[in-house]
């Protein structure tokens, strides 16, 4: 009701016919006609009967309420019904601005945003100078795992790293049933490892959380670090990770002269060669 009396007779296209109207907004039965339903019906849903409802038919009814994604999501909530994904609305596409502010706020430490097919899409300084990441480096996160020698440090540590991430992809994949984006993303992996090939066939699922890694850094030598995959409500698109230095291997202070002019000095040649 509160949504319907948002919607005026003109917005919705439909003549105000002049006369003053007790109702705020549109009356239930042109709500019915907009969205191809009946007018008992829609009288019923909204009084929270128990009735038969279909996605289709809660779609109309969002389409003319002019929901909001995160409105329709609870729509569906509200009629016992799965929830569709969140979309991001035109007013959050700014958010990409406070994002890069975030990560870049992170400095000493690694720090990187990932679209939902773990594509870097934004990193901040560290990321480019600890973790090699860079315009000409490869930006699938999933791929370099499996393709970037400065992971391989440690082989009984990377190999159970390795399950973790190949899980947590297929998790992120079965968000997206039949998304030929993450299709892709599967194909190029398996051209390009058979270890990769080999882990996805175990069809193992994990949550995105957290993971620690040991990594060979060309100058400073190896880091130990513990990335953990954060989300943004609004932002379902993207994922931020951040990376802190475990204790061990003073990676803490590695990173801090990484980041300093003297490290910068240091770095003569590409991370990740």
């Amino acid at each position: 009701m509160s949504r319907r009396a948002r919607i005026t007779p003109a917005a919705a296209g439909l003549p105000d016919g002049g006369a003053r109207r007790r109702t705020p907004g549109l009356r239930r039965e042109e709500v019915a006609v907009l969205a191809g339903v009946g007018a008992s019906w829609y009288q019923w849903l909204e009084q929270g009967r128990d009735i038969t409802v279909s996605a289709q038919v809660l779609d109309s009814v969002g389409r003319v309420l002019r929901l909001t994604s995160a409105e329709r999501r609870h729509l569906y909530v509200l009629a016992g019904l799965n929830p569709p994904a969140l979309e991001v609305e035109p007013r959050d596409r700014g958010m990409c601005h406070g994002l890069k502010r975030l990560i870049d706020a992170w400095m000493p430490f690694p720090a990187h945003i990932m679209d939902v097919y773990w594509n870097t899409v934004m990193y901040n300084e560290a990321a480019a100078l600890a973790l090699g990441m860079g315009p000409d480096t490869e930006q699938n996160s999933l791929i370099s795992f499996f393709t970037d020698p400065v992971y391989r440090v440690c082989a009984a540590r990377w190999e159970e790293v390795a399950l973790e991430i190949v899980a947590q992809f297929r998790a992120a994949c079965s968000d997206h049933p039949g998304d030929e984006g993450f299709q892709a993303v599967v194909e190029e992996a398996r051209e390009a490892s058979a270890e990769f090939a080999a882990l996805w066939e175990r069809r193992d699922i994990r949550p995105g959380g957290q993971l620690q890694k040991h990594l060979e850094h060309p100058v400073v030598g190896v880091l130990h670090l513990e990335s953990t995959q954060l989300r943004v409500p609004a932002r379902p698109d993207l994922s931020i990770v951040l990376h802190t230095p475990l204790p061990g291997a003073d990676t803490a202070a590695k990173l801090e002269w990484l980041v300093s002019p003297e490290g910068r000095r240091g770095l003569m040649y590409p991370v990740a060669g």
